[in-house]
């Protein structure tokens, strides 16, 4: 019978293996028929590299992928007990993997993990069947099993000898009990509602203590696995006297619920068992008869009153269940027993775990939202609510939390970002479970945001003025142009160029690359250029380069640098002193009745200066009689002071210095010789006087002139008749308006469109007619000629017209 009974659980052993070699062959068809969930199957106790699966293979991805797809394995456990082939893609065994210690008495053992590939980013879920091996033989918590027994006690009555215990499942756990031979006593084997099987022996016939005081047995548990495995104890019966009435349990069995947090020495539940009989007979002792060695460390039993306390930690995610027997046993021997179960209740105990897994550790400030860059994982080890965990992070953040699956989420970009706003994110992630009190968790994750070339440079000022004086050493720095970039790095770094201007200004300055100094790159010349405008470009080292533009206005400042110049009456030069020397001047006839105030002539001079450099006056440094003229201070108007006299001399030389307002002056001098008489005929001889002491050319030069003003006079004069004698309707024409009293235009200054502020404040229109000379005219008028402005000054017109208003500028202030 014991060789048909191992041959049986042999072929059942064989059997069992035959469906787990048929179920991991059948698994990865299984598997890429759902690819959302990968499922394989394996036995404990796989040695160290030890292949589980071809993970890659099943989810489509060829060896030539993996590099770009970055496959990888996240677990929520925190014993790692798997790993990835980095050139194969195979999911193979990182370690010993014992089904007992991951999973007890829970079946299926199912480890769960996630498969993680980029490019595009998707997650598979992976579980993984550990198959239970018969590696543990049936154990029994006590090797020797003492039962006393009175010699009275009837037939038929049982003894519990406890349950082996087999860590492992199914076929492979403890089957069935064995018992010597022994017409006394015989075995049955019940199985408790938790399907835990134990022994009970069974007095078959009376004891009789005489012929035999002590029994020895041997109970054998054997499992069904292959090879077979089994465990031993032996069994001492002692035979005592009789007792009639046995101990009385209140109740068969005990069924007690307990909280995981109850506190070290609480009372936990108390057996009570009643005896009819007395004296020491009816003195119960209770023991525990049956206990795991685990629940032993835990509970305590009071031998005398059957209170159970709690002498250690009661943890539901370590254990749930707990089962004892509770024996009772009177003074006589009589004994009863009855069954504890214990269920431990959870309580809200454990905080929430997060495991991070990064996927960029680095964000371009251009990623585009709903990228993700990192996995989280979430795990409680409570049940119920307890262990149910949501996620959440902090508010104000451009982040979000999706979930991916039960205790899988995604953190992924919810918003654009901004590298110059915000360079660095600390993201911390809260798990808050559903217990109550809840009991939460978190961890920070820090993102940092790179660098891209999406900012150009910013100059400080949209456009720039410099003020530099004419005449300046080449070189020279005339301002600095500094523009920012908001990028970092290369994208960030400014160089400046020079993008050109106002026509011809170009050569004028340069820019330095990497400060941003503007130097001049020759010497200005107020007088040629009063102002002139260049744009400088800022550009950052950015891919693709990014740049913005400035423009620089630089204004010329006038110095002192010109002496005035004296237009009439003509000069042979003029210096910068008082010590310029006049050539031969210009006679002016003034008529003995001249009364004070009468107009002899009008100095005309300018200056090429502008501002107070060009405000002139004028004087009189040398007159024969210095009473008699006077010369304005402003207008350089030379008038009688006073009434000719007889005694005055008939000819006068007068020297006027005309000076400008510069640091230091400069000054030019005029030289004017005024003939007493009261007509041309009486001006004669004084004029042949000073002709007769005269060299040749200059007396044919002076006769030329009075001959050339003489026919000028008469043409225009009749010019003029003409004209008005055809066009009367149209009015008087200009040539007779100049005829009037009015000798000199009454129009104000005029300017030259092209000409520089300042060069010349005064424009003059003299007409000329014969006869009769007015109280404030000489006769013969001077030729003046029409000559441009700048013919006037010697200068070249400036390249670009001022931008600065010229109203007043080289005006002379009023009397």
């Amino acid at each position: 019978a014991k060789r048909r009974m191992e041959a049986r659980l042999a072929a059942q052993g064989w059997a069992a293996t035959g469906w787990i070699v048929l179920l991991v062959a059948l698994l990865p068809v299984c598997c890429r028929a759902a690819p959302e969930r990968l499922r394989y199957a394996i036995p404990e106790e796989l040695g160290r590299g030890s292949l589980v699966g071809p993970l890659a293979l099943d989810l489509g991805l060829s060896p030539a992928e993996l590099p770009a797809r970055k496959l990888r394995i996240v677990s929520g456990d925190e014993k790692q007990y798997f790993n990835l082939a980095e050139e194969s893609g195979n999911l193979r065994v990182k370690e010993r993997i014992d089904r007992e210690g991951i999973c007890g008495a829970v079946s299926p053992c199912v480890l769960n993990l996630e498969a993680v590939v980029e490019n595009p980013f998707n997650i598979f879920h992976v579980s993984i069947t550990i198959q239970d091996i018969n590696d543990n033989a049936p154990q029994f918590d006590r090797e020797f099993v003492d039962i006393e027994m009175i010699e009275s006690t009837a037939p038929g009555a049982r003894f519990p000898l406890g349950s082996g215990r087999d860590p492992d499942i199914g076929t492979n756990s403890l089957q069935n009990y064995q018992l010597t031979r022994n017409p006394l006593f015989s075995l049955v084997v019940r199985e408790s509602p938790d399907g835990t099987k134990y022994a009970e022996l069974v007095l078959e016939k009376s004891l009789d203590r005489e012929k035999q005081r002590n029994h020895h047995l041997i109970l054998t548990a054997v499992d069904s696995g292959n090879p077979v495995r089994s465990g031993t104890a032996q069994i001492n019966i002692s035979v005592t006297d009789a007792n009639d009435n046995p101990p009385v349990f209140t109740k068969e069995i005990y069924k007690v619920q307990l909280l995981e947090n109850l506190p070290e020495g609480s009372l936990a539940f108390q057996v009570k068992a009643t005896d009819r009989d007395e004296g020491t007979n009816a003195e119960i002792n209770y023991t525990f008869s049956d206990i795991a060695n685990g629940a032993r460390q835990l509970f305590t039993l009071d031998s005398r009153t059957g209170d159970v306390k709690v002498t250690g930690p009661l943890d539901y995610e370590e254990e749930r269940y707990y089962e004892a027997t509770v024996e009772g046993k009177d003074g006589g021997g009589l004994s009863a027993h009855a069954k504890v179960h214990i269920n431990i209740l959870d309580v809200n105990d454990n905080e929430p775990t997060l495991s991070l897994l990064p996927i960029l550790n680095s964000i371009p400030e251009d990623s585009v939202p709903s990228t993700v860059v990192a996995v989280v994982n979430v795990r409680d080890r409570d049940s119920g609510d307890n262990g149910k965990v949501s996620c959440n992070i902090d508010g104000g953040m451009p982040f979000r939390l999706e979930s991916s699956s039960g205790n899988t989420y995604k953190l992924i970009i919810a918003s654009p970002l901004d590298r110059e706003k915000v360079s660095a994110y600390n993201i911390t992630i809260t798990a808050r479970d559903g217990g109550s009190p809840a009991l939460s968790s978190s961890t920070t994750l820090v993102l940092e945001v790179s660098d891209v070339n999406d900012n150009a440079p910013v100059f400080e000022e949209a456009a720039y003025s410099a003020y530099v004086a004419e005449n300046n050493a080449a070189g020279a720095l005339v301002l600095h142009v500094s523009a920012r970039d908001a990028d970092a790095g290369s994208n960030g770094r400014v160089s400046y160029t020079m993008e050109g201007g106002s026509a011809g200004a170009a050569p004028y300055v340069s820019v330095e690359a990497q400060s941003g100094a503007v130097y001049a790159q020759r010497s200005f010349d107020y007088e040629q250029c009063r102002e002139f405008a260049v744009v400088v470009r800022a550009q950052d080292g950015g891919e693709p380069v990014r740049s913005s533009t400035a423009t620089v206005r630089i204004f010329v400042l006038d110095r002192n640098d010109n002496a005035p110049r004296v237009l009439w009456p003509a000069v042979a030069g003029s210096g910068t002193g008082q010590g310029a020397a006049p050539a031969t001047a210009p006679f002016e006839v003034v008529p003995r009745s001249a009364e004070a105030g009468y107009l002899v002539a009008k100095v005309v001079a300018v200056d090429a200066d502008a501002g107070r450099n060009a405000w002139l006056s004028y004087e009189l440094v040398q007159a024969p009689e210095p009473a008699l003229f006077r010369v304005g201070l402003h207008s350089g108007e030379v008038r009688t002071a006073r009434a000719v006299s007889e005694r005055d001399a008939a000819k006068q030389r007068l020297v006027a210095v005309v000076k400008d307002h510069g640091q230091p002056a400069l000054s030019a001098t005029a030289t004017l010789h005024v003939v007493l008489a009261e007509s041309l005929q009486e001006a004669l001889p004084e004029l042949s006087e000073r002709a007769a002491g005269a060299d040749p050319a200059a007396e044919l030069q002076f006769s030329l002139v009075l001959a050339l003003a003489f026919l000028s006079a008469l043409f225009l004069l009749s010019v003029a008749l003409a004209v008005l004698a055809r066009g009367r309707r149209a009015g008087p024409p200009t040539v007779l308006r100049c005829l009037g009293a009015q000798r000199f235009s009454g129009a104000g200054a005029a300017f030259p469109a092209d000409f520089c502020e300042g060069t010349l404040p005064y424009s003059y229109n003299l007409c000329v007619a014969p006869g009769p000379a007015a109280a404030e005219t000489s006769w013969p008028p001077p030729p003046l000629p029409i000559l441009p402005a700048e013919e006037l000054l010697g200068g070249e017109p400036c390249r670009e017209q001022s931008l600065i208003s010229s109203s007043g500028a080289g005006e002379p202030p009023a009397k």
